[in-house]
């Protein structure tokens, strides 16, 4: 068995190839996937913005905790799956491994049905719990109602491909992404002007090209997949379920904890909005706006994540520590690098950035520009905290995964936006990000040292 074992790590390329190229492979087609994920967001916050106007931005922003929690949905049952199949396929359990991932194909299409009927259901109380105003109400739910017919495919998308990547197959994952993303910004500016639909018109550009992804990545499964599956293994087990849900945590509470800190910042927003010069309607949009601005950002530094995952996996499954430290570090360094070019962006040029999203008044403009150059002002930091909770997650770490997920979201930020407002008014919401920041980004150094000393030990 030892020997077998052996045989299927030296002949998989995640064991053996250089790790430079490797993740080179990987994180290229899973930047570009999540580049394009948060592009679904972007594209239509540009072209609702330019079209509709400063309130059909702010409808997005008080619309975006239902794409927080359905990504939530798809990376638990998604990364957890994909974490779980490397592991196992590491180990040379190849049949598990393949339970595992046909477990966490039927659990992602089940789950984007029961969101999508509950988002439906109770479609006008989300939105008022979300920070919907009086004006901005009426556009969001017109762009809610409608974009919640997507959330099946979106689910089932943004899990598969994680699945996709993990059977060794990250081009055909980029494809799914890419497709989708094309058709949803050809056909945004075809409904929003051409047709003249508005923000409906965004909304449906968006459900379309989110329907084609997911049929894509049906189609992966059904015709081309590399690992063994038959219809017994997608009836999820207990056991998997356990597998899945405890690797995938890590990027679900990291994504939880995102739409609570975004439904705590519109409503502090909107109250201390309401006694400042901006209004309640101007920080909303306006921090909706660089929210999926800097989703850009993190989008390339989880894909660099996501592309590591499959060799820290296999490789730690494996017991090949070294190659699990070495990829950790060119992981590092890489997103470090993103990090400072994006800080350098932020902070010289905030008002050809927020510009992109439509025009607005001085008011918007100011409270914009001061809230991307303060907020992100740590923003040549925030690559590492990432990176390290996929890292812990993808090595079977998962509380360490969690913890890293949540510091800088619920345990720094979340009291940080609640507390400093009190004192100094809406700037505190800006000057409670680089202090949130700051903790997050020592506590992972601090983390991640350990856990890799740990290895250097065991190598020895």
């Amino acid at each position: 068995m030892k020997t077998q074992n052996h045989n299927v790590q030296t002949g998989n390329p995640l064991g053996s190839a250089p790790v430079g190229g490797l993740i080179l492979k990987f994180s290229v087609p899973a930047i570009i996937s999540m580049l394009v994920s948060a592009l679904y967001n972007i594209v239509d916050q540009i072209f609702i913005g330019q079209g509709v106007g400063m309130l059909g931005n702010a409808a997005t922003n008080v619309a975006f905790p239902v794409t927080i929690f359905s990504t939530a949905i798809a990376l638990l049952l998604g990364i957890g799956g994909a974490s779980s199949y490397n592991l196992e396929s590491g180990a040379g359990h190849d049949e598990k491994a393949s339970h595992i991932a046909g477990a966490s194909l039927s659990m992602l299409g089940i789950s984007g049905i029961l969101i999508s009927a509950a988002v439906l259901l109770f479609l006008n109380p989300l939105l008022h719990l979300f920070g919907g105003t009086p004006d901005v109400m009426p556009y969001a739910i017109d762009y809610t109602g409608i974009t919640a017919a997507g959330i099946p495919f979106y689910v089932l998308t943004t899990g598969g491909c994680h699945l996709i990547r993990a059977d060794r197959s990250p081009g055909f994952s980029m494809t799914c992404m890419l497709t989708g993303a094309v058709i949803n910004t050809i056909l945004d500016p075809l409904f929003i002007f051409g047709f003249g639909w508005g923000i409906k018109g965004g909304a449906w550009a968006t459900v379309i090209g989110q329907a084609v992804s997911g049929i894509l990545v049906i189609l992966y499964f059904a015709r081309f997949r590399k690992m063994n599956l038959n219809k017994n293994m997608f009836l999820p087990h207990t056991e998997h379920i356990k597998l899945i849900v405890s690797l995938g945590a890590a990027s679900f509470f990291n994504q939880i904890a995102l739409a609570v800190v975004q439904i705590f910042m519109n409503n502090i927003l909107r109250y201390y909005g309401a006694a400042s010069a901006y209004g309640s309607d101007i920080p909303i949009a306006c921090v909706g706006i660089i929210s999926k601005v800097n989703m850009v950002f993190l989008s390339i530094c989880i894909g660099i994540s996501q592309g590591s995952q499959p060799i820290w996996g296999f490789n730690y499954g494996a017991g090949k520590y070294d190659r699990v430290r070495k990829t950790y570090g060119y992981s590092v360094t890489a997103c470090t690098i993103i990090a400072t070019v994006f800080f350098l962006c932020f902070q010289f040029f905030p008002h050809q950035i927020v510009g992109l999203f439509g025009t607005g008044s001085d008011l918007y403009f100011q409270f914009a520009e001061r809230y991307l150059r303060i907020f992100m002002f740590l923003t040549f930091a925030n690559g590492i905290q990432p990176m390290s909770a996929g890292f812990f997650t993808s090595i079977g770490k998962a509380k360490l995964g969690i913890i890293m997920s949540l510091t800088r979201q619920l345990v720094f930020l979340l009291p940080l936006i609640v507390i400093l407002p009190v004192f100094i008014g809406i700037d505190g919401v800006m000057y409670a990000g680089p202090i949130a920041d700051t903790a997050a980004f020592i506590l992972a150094i601090v983390f991640a040292r350990r856990e890799l000393s740990k290895m250097k030990q065991a190598e020895t």
